[in-house]
């Protein structure tokens, strides 16, 4: 094996593992490739909410999500206008690979890459979330260029623990989900909507909030969520 294979398989792993741990599962760093083996790969049209079955996901370049080669091309992209572009994307890509993790055949999480300006650059990473579509399982962020000690506390297993239970809409559909300035307050009835700010990081805190309300809308992945949340009712009722 290459020097360049074997740093291409690093990384593949690493992704791997990142999309895991954002889903709680895991375990063992041993086993990554095993427990890889639960997840599908999946490409959807962000424009329709669609699969696109004709890309095959092994072979789609998940790295274009870093190098936003993808997003940039004019073929494959969309521009963004500046009121609606609020992670400061420019573009985004028209196809994009999402994860699903299943037991039994049934989703039990659905993790979602996302990305968005911090202070210093892009950051990109996975958001897992249960089959109700609403419940965060959690954030894991594999790369930025946050400041140590501050914004780069995005990978402090504290603050990330954080995430886990949140809710992103209200019972009405608004949403909500954000990080907040200073600590939340554990007798609002706002809380579960809320994450503790980054102390010191309030450009990387805002950051954030708003890639995961530009992912979590629209232009991100709300039409496929819409039609995922059709299909996993639908495999509930014949299970029953």
């Amino acid at each position: 094996v290459g020097l360049r294979d074997q740093q291409k398989l690093l990384k593949q792993k690493d992704q791997q593992s990142k999309i895991l741990s954002s889903a709680g599962l895991l375990t063992n760093q041993k086993n990554i490739e095993e427990l890889f083996m639960a997840i599908e790969e999946r490409v959807i049209s962000l424009d329709t909410g669609e699969y696109a079955d004709s890309f095959d996901p092994k072979s789609f370049d998940g790295k274009n999500f870093e190098s936003e080669d993808y997003s940039k091309d004019p073929l494959t992209s969309v521009q963004l206008s500046s009121d609606t572009d609020i992670s400061s994307l420019k573009r985004r890509e028209n196809f994009i690979k999402i994860y699903l993790y299943k037991e039994n055949n049934n989703i039990k999480a659905v993790i979602l890459p996302v990305r968005g300006l911090g202070l210093w650059g892009t950051l990109y990473g996975y958001l897992a979330i249960e089959p109700d579509l609403n419940t965060i399982i959690g954030l894991e962020y594999f790369s930025h260029k946050e400041t140590p000690g501050l914004g780069a506390e995005v990978d402090n297993p504290r603050w990330k623990s954080k995430w886990k239970g949140k809710k992103i809409r209200s019972s009405s559909g608004e949403f909500k989900i954000e990080v907040i300035k200073g600590l939340v307050n554990l007798e609002s009835p706002e809380r579960k909507y809320q994450v503790d700010g980054l102390s010191g990081a309030t450009i990387t805190s805002r950051g954030v909030s708003n890639m995961l309300t530009f992912w979590l809308g629209e232009l991100g992945y709300a039409k496929f969520l819409n039609k995922l949340k059709v299909e996993i009712e639908n495999e509930e009722a014949l299970n029953v």
